[in-house]
């Protein structure tokens, strides 16, 4: 069997795409290690990462960031029924896909000036106008990516992860390289990186994969009776912007308005908050998916909502506990990663204070990126929307109070409670209409969870301090041995305390090596 016709089990797909986000996130923390080293937390960078905020826009107005979830159900029902008719249908979400993003890209580049002031208002005029350079290389990197999503949903459904896993690691690659290459230009390098990274790994990749995987038979189809279908269930997304997916563009717009340097302190910091939430919930979330639709599909409402609840105890059992340990070991993390070139120490007490504000929301990001596709599985896109616009439109006004008061950290501040709120809503919701069969024990797992990483966390902060009594004369080297030692020390308590009173919990994160383990040959009987 080739490498595109592989199908993974849901276990073995989580673990895929886990290793996938994992190393495309420390790709990502490299790309910002390299930013930092060159431009640090200054005006140029900051006009780098503002420039994101109208592209990903697009994005999400187009339901991009949705494209597997709405078409996975459709194409699953059609490719059932008459496989023919599938591909027909595929064609045309594909064609209109294309004509909507060109659109919107060639718009975007006309109207670069005016709209780089609402994506950041507090830059000067000049970075304004250097943002509106970065933001025409930029702009038709989301066409790419748009058509990229229509064909990953098609390999999502054959239960194909290898392309959509690979496709982060090429796109990040191309970044790092031309930023590197180009960095005379300033920043200059690292969009043509990311419009370079988009169409080889976003969009040819999946393509390829989608075509020499399996079956495909593309048409030249301009309308489908189901194009209706789909239009209803992406508007929601399209029409309602959640908390969640326009997170990091109100970091970027009210960043812009607390401080020279706020956006890219804050950018850092979200990164690094990123990591265990890709890892984990991101992961989890996109391989069980299929077997929620499916679940779904069949009828099989046991099976459906006893994933849903395997999905949250195993993300909150890894998410706690690493958070909690996050939070404490964040000063030599930040320096270890990026105090080094243009990031200065001042660069560092603003950065960790951002992380360790973010941090404490990393459970609530996990349990949204389930419960939503949870929702998805459903075919319900309108629930999601409503309620992430209504938070969305709640939190704005903290946001612009918080970033004048109390600058990055209230920014910060407020993108953890928009977060939480968002997180609380959606599951009183879920639990009001679907009843509580999905959060069972959930409560009393998480609060074991909670006191078993806290105990731990008293001989993680003694590997944080010992470190400090023989202080070695490299800063990074002292700052690896501090966030090692504690990170071992805490590994090693929780692994204890866990397996003592959390066995059940806890077991999953061992459950893997003791399941090759046994399966390991003995030799003959």
């Amino acid at each position: 069997m080739s490498f595109w016709h592989r199908r993974q089990a849901m276990g073995w797909a989580a673990a895929l795409l886990g290793g996938s986000v994992l190393l495309s996130r420390f790709m990502g923390l490299f790309r910002d290690k390299v930013i930092s080293y060159y431009f640090g937390a200054t005006e140029e960078s900051d006009v780098y990462f503002a420039a994101f905020v109208i592209p990903d826009f697009i994005n999400y107005l187009l339901a991009g960031a949705y494209f597997s979830i709405t078409l996975i159900p459709l194409l699953s029902e059609k490719f059932q029924k008459d496989e023919e008719d599938a591909w027909r249908f595929f064609s045309a979400v594909l064609f209109w896909t294309a004509v909507l993003s060109t659109a919107l890209t060639a718009a975007v580049m006309i109207w670069a000036n005016p709209l780089s002031r609402w994506a950041a208002p507090g830059l000067s005029p000049q970075a304004a106008k250097r943002l509106a350079h970065f933001l025409r290389i930029i702009a038709p990197a989301q066409i790419f990516f748009l058509l990229g999503s229509c064909c990953s949903a098609v390999l999502y459904l054959r239960k194909q992860f290898q392309a959509p896993a690979l496709s982060p690691l090429v796109y990040n690659a191309f970044i790092i390289a031309l930023g590197i290459l180009m960095r005379r230009s300033g920043m200059a390098g690292f969009c043509w990186g990311v419009l370079i990274g988009a169409f080889v790994g976003n969009f040819f990749l999946p393509l390829t994969a989608v075509r020499y995987g399996g079956d495909f038979r593309w048409r030249w189809v301009v309308w489908h009776p189901s194009l209706k279908r789909f239009l209803l269930l992406a508007l929601p997304l399209m029409v309602g912007q959640s908390v969640v997916v326009l997170d990091e563009q109100l970091v970027r717009i009210f960043g812009s308005l607390a401080a020279v340097g706020a956006i890219s302190w804050l950018n850092y910091a979200r990164r690094i908050m990123l990591v265990p939430v890709g890892v984990v919930a991101q992961a989890a979330g996109t391989a069980s998916y299929p077997f929620l639709a499916e679940a779904h599909a069949s009828g099989d409402s046991r099976k459906f909502f006893q994933t849903l609840n395997t999905a949250f105890r195993n993300t909150l059992a890894v998410l706690i506990p690493l958070s909690l340990w996050m939070i404490l070991a964040a000063e030599p993390i930040i320096v270890l990663i990026f105090q080094q070139g243009r990031f200065s120490a001042a660069d560092t007490v603003e950065t960790v204070w951002a992380l360790r504000i973010l941090l404490t929301v990393v459970f609530c990001w996990g349990m949204q990126q389930i419960l939503g596709r949870g929702y998805y599985a459903r075919q319900d896109t309108v629930t999601p929307a409503v309620i992430g616009t209504l938070c969305t439109a709640a939190v704005i006004p903290i946001y612009f109070m918080a970033a004048s008061r109390f600058g990055a950290r209230g920014v910060a501040g407020a993108s953890a409670l928009s977060v939480a709120l968002y997180t609380v809503v959606l599951s009183l919701w879920w639990r009001f209409r679907m009843g509580p069969q999905a959060f069972e024990g959930l409560g009393a797992s998480a609060f074991k969870i909670t006191l078993i990483s806290a105990a731990s966390l008293i001989p993680a902060a003694l590997g944080l301090f010992l470190p400090t009594l023989w202080p070695l004369p490299n800063l990074y080297a002292h700052a690896f041995c501090r966030a090692a030692l504690s990170g071992v020390l805490f590994a090693l308590g929780f692994a204890f305390l866990g397996r003592r009173f959390a066995g059940d919990l806890v077991e999953p994160l061992f459950s893997r090596w003791s399941l090759s383990r046994r399966r390991r040959p003995t030799g003959p009987r």
